[in-house]
């Protein structure tokens, strides 16, 4: 494991080339090291800004997806993953990352199919039998944790010890599948997640509805467009979460709606309890209406 003196050393050596030569494509690096002290904000900035110039430098995605994935933009990990394929091919490195983004993303399924084939070309890989282990085991830890709360007002999600990127060990907490165990004890008479998408989703102009995790991950969605709605949920978080810093650091309190008037689309997110919900209308679309009624059905739900 690579000690805090260690990487201010790389930092700093990394940082003064990046100074001399700004479209070096040391940039990777030192946001792989920023990354591993622990300043996200610091290390996707460095990334994206390197990106830019290096838009097909492969290690650079890699190195971003990481950062994704610290962040727990789970989607977006996946969309780095892949371009950095897109530039160098599939190496066992980018497949072991992609596992891990499975993982943290519930798809366990995926994640074992392509961590038995990387056991089968290197089974003395004690990562690889570390994450194939935990891709495992978890789905099994979760319903024991399921089923013995299944008594209690909530449950909670399974956690498990992981690596970071074959180096630090942290806990993985798994909960998007734990979401619904939480409505458990919510009045009878308050509307779920899925009326509330229904009744939006048969509005005039509205083409599509969904509700994320905290994470940005799509649980439910009544979708009726190209648009990928993965992609939506992830951005719609991020902006809140980008919001939320900004706004915070002003003292003017966290985001709870967020309006966004493109040039044929409107995209309205609102903020619930277990995560937020996101609608895409057209120009059809009555929006004063819209949101006055969504005030009051999430008001009755009891999550803003």
């Amino acid at each position: 494991m690579t000690n805090a003196s260690e990487i201010d050393s790389r930092i700093a050596k990394c940082q003064k080339i990046l100074d001399q030569d700004p479209n070096s494509q040391i940039f990777a690096a030192l946001a792989e090291a920023v990354r591993r002290k622990g300043d996200l904000k610091k290390a996707f900035r460095v990334c994206q800004n390197g990106l830019k110039v290096h838009p097909s430098y492969g290690s650079a995605h890699v190195v971003m997806a990481k950062i994704n994935l610290d962040r727990q933009l789970f989607d977006w990990a996946e969309i780095e993953a892949c371009k950095a394929a897109e530039c160098d091919g599939w190496t066992r490195a980018t497949e072991v990352l992609l596992a891990e983004i499975h993982i943290y993303k519930g798809e366990f399924q995926q994640a074992i199919k392509l961590l038995k084939k990387l056991h089968q070309s290197d089974p003395a890989s004690p990562h690889i039998t570390k994450l194939l282990s935990i891709a495992r085991q978890i789905p099994q830890r979760h319903a024991m944790m399921v089923g013995e709360a299944a008594s209690v007002t909530t449950a909670q999600p399974a956690s498990v010890a992981f690596g970071d990127h074959e180096g630090h060990d942290e806990t993985v907490t798994v909960g998007r599948a734990t979401m619904t165990d939480s409505h458990q004890a919510d009045d009878s008479a308050a509307p779920d997640v899925d009326q509330i998408l229904e009744w939006v989703i048969a509005l005039p102009g509205v083409d599509g509805a969904l509700f994320t995790n905290h994470e940005g991950l799509v649980v439910k969605s009544q979708w009726a467009m190209r648009m990928d709605r993965n992609v939506c949920g992830a951005v719609g978080c991020e902006i809140s979460r980008k919001l939320d810093q900004t706004l915070m650091d002003s003292c003017f309190g966290k985001v709870h709606t967020v309006l966004i008037e493109t040039g044929d689309r409107t995209i309205y997110t609102i903020r619930a309890h277990a995560g937020m919900f996101l609608f895409v209308a057209n120009s059809k679309s009555n929006l004063g209406a819209l949101r006055m009624k969504l005030d009051a059905l999430l008001t009755r739900q009891g999550r803003n």
